[in-house]
């Protein structure tokens, strides 16, 4: 059975060469957010734990907002 990275680069192989490296940019960009994500969410994890979090109240977020752009 071929690997991931094997089966990658024969999918590249069957691109045209001038789509080849737009679709690798792709990857490494969506590689990119999808690593970003990830440190995004073991840091809402270590909040948690640390018992860093309040409940949100979304009413009374808009009401500030606005009181704040308003004065």
């Amino acid at each position: 059975m071929k690997s991931t990275s094997e089966k990658a680069a024969a999918a590249l192989d069957l691109l045209p060469e001038e789509m080849r490296e737009p679709a690798v940019a792709y990857l490494i960009k969506q590689a990119e957010k999808f690593r970003l994500l990830q440190e995004q969410i073991r840091e809402g994890v270590k909040d948690v734990d640390a018992g860093r979090l309040s409940e949100w109240n979304f009413d009374d977020f808009l009401h500030r907002a606005r009181t704040r752009t308003t004065e």
